[in-house]
């Protein structure tokens, strides 16, 4: 896997990504403790609203922010939205009222929003083949889960030293070395901007997306995923310390369970993709996901809950999370040409993450009125619609259903055939 870094290009966009996440993960223990000690008791609804605003700028800002952008040089803009994040993040510390964090994290967000989508399309361009995409794809789902258990670690370590106002100032620092690297290293060069107005250029990769079967396919994973994987992220504290009575290590512990399963999809993913292609083992992943989330809560209903079966099915639930969305990018890759892919990108980042929107407080809710046996099943039984619909709609594809697909024939998913003629937008 680690080999794709021999390209110095991508070598400088996979270091920019790990930085700027390091300082995403410092930021969100950060605002954690901004909001306690600006709300005290009512701390959990100004995250809340925080994250309703994030993934909110995500789903509408994305294909928006591609169409202005499109005809712009890449690294430029790439480098503008990150100092733009760093600004946001270093005016964090100064915040004395609750509505300033919500004004700045739209700020942050809206740039994230533009910034992520332009990135994931670049790479690509700069790994033509197949091999090297699916292992930078891997080894970016590895980043992510470290992020996720570094990150934490790293902030109880600097809050020893400072403040966790200065842990803010890591985040600023984060986001300016991205920037720094970015600008080190050349990226293609845009292509021409498209006909229309700007409501038509934005919604052109939406339409484009749901033009191919098997990204009608994807989204429909996405949904499927987001149901169990909304059980995790939502409820585990609530798992464990209302119905285990465990403590804020058990919690860390459970979520490291689901952190560990995905990477270890992640170093497995590049050599399973090229015996078996993509659809198995996305399918798969979401119906793992299903699957488990099924089995432990027929576990809480005949022997309670417990901490080994729900470490187990986390664990499980996090090979079968990176195994269905990991591969995504090789899809998208497939279905454009290269001037397509940024807003082909901004619609996947825009509709995966409506998903989460939808199922992020569907998890919070029926928490408060059913058990946990009943959340489970429920949030695993709209996750195996998910998959079932996926499956149903990905196998409908016709050949020639997607443009810009230069991938090998062993690269491709079986059944599927290369087609180089754009569809219609």
């Amino acid at each position: 896997m680690f080999d794709v870094l021999r390209h110095r290009a991508y070598r400088h966009l996979f270091a920019a990504q790990v930085v700027a996440l390091t300082g995403t993960g410092l930021a969100t223990v950060a605002l954690g403790l901004l909001a306690y000690d600006l709300a005290g008791p009512r701390a959990g609804i100004v995250l809340g609203i925080a994250l309703t605003i994030k993934m909110l700028a995500y789903v509408f800002l994305s294909p928006l922010a591609a169409a202005l952008t499109e005809a712009m040089d890449r690294r430029r803009v790439l480098v503008t939205l990150d100092l733009v994040r760093a600004a946001a993040a270093a005016c964090l510390p100064m915040v004395t009222e609750i509505w300033q964090i919500y004004l700045l994290i739209f700020v942050l967000q809206a740039a994230s929003a533009g910034f992520t989508p332009a990135f994931q399309a670049t790479i690509p361009a700069l790994l033509p083949e197949e091999e090297d995409y699916t292992k930078a794809l891997s080894l970016s789902r590895l980043t992510y889960d470290l992020e996720s258990l570094v990150s934490p670690a790293l902030a109880a370590l600097l809050l020893g030293l400072v403040s966790f106002n200065a842990l803010f100032l890591g985040t600023a620092l984060g986001f300016v070395g991205s920037a720094l690297l970015v600008i080190s290293v050349a990226l293609p060069k845009p292509g021409a901007s498209r006909t229309g107005g700007l409501a038509t250029r934005s919604l052109r990769g939406l339409r484009l997306y749901l033009s191919i079967p098997r990204l009608r396919g994807l989204l429909a994973l996405n949904l499927g995923v987001a149901m169990p994987g909304a059980m995790v992220l939502v409820n585990t504290v609530v798992l464990v310390k209302s119905e285990l009575g465990g403590s804020d290590r058990m919690v860390a512990l459970a979520l490291g369970a689901y952190g560990g399963g995905s990477m270890l999809a992640a170093f497995a993913l590049p050599r399973l993709l090229a015996r078996l292609g993509d659809r198995p083992i996305m399918l798969a992943g979401g119906a793992a996901m299903a699957l488990t989330g099924l089995a432990l809560a027929l576990w809480v209903a005949l022997a309670g809950l417990s901490a080994p079966p729900l470490l187990l099915a986390w664990f499980v639930s996090g090979i079968g999370f990176a195994s269905a969305l990991t591969p995504s990018g090789r899809l998208l890759r497939r279905s454009a040409g290269p001037e397509d892919l940024p807003a082909l990108f901004a619609a996947q980042f825009s509709l995966s993450h409506a998903c989460w929107l939808l199922a992020y407080p569907l998890a919070g809710w029926l928490a408060t009125i059913v058990p946990p046996q009943g959340v489970l099943t429920v949030l695993a039984l709209l996750g195996a619609i998910g998959c079932l619909i996926a499956a149903r709609l990905w196998s409908g594809a016709k050949p020639g259903d997607g443009v810009g697909d230069t991938g090998s024939a062993s690269s491709r998913t079986p059944g599927e055939t290369t087609c180089k003629t754009p569809i219609s937008s």
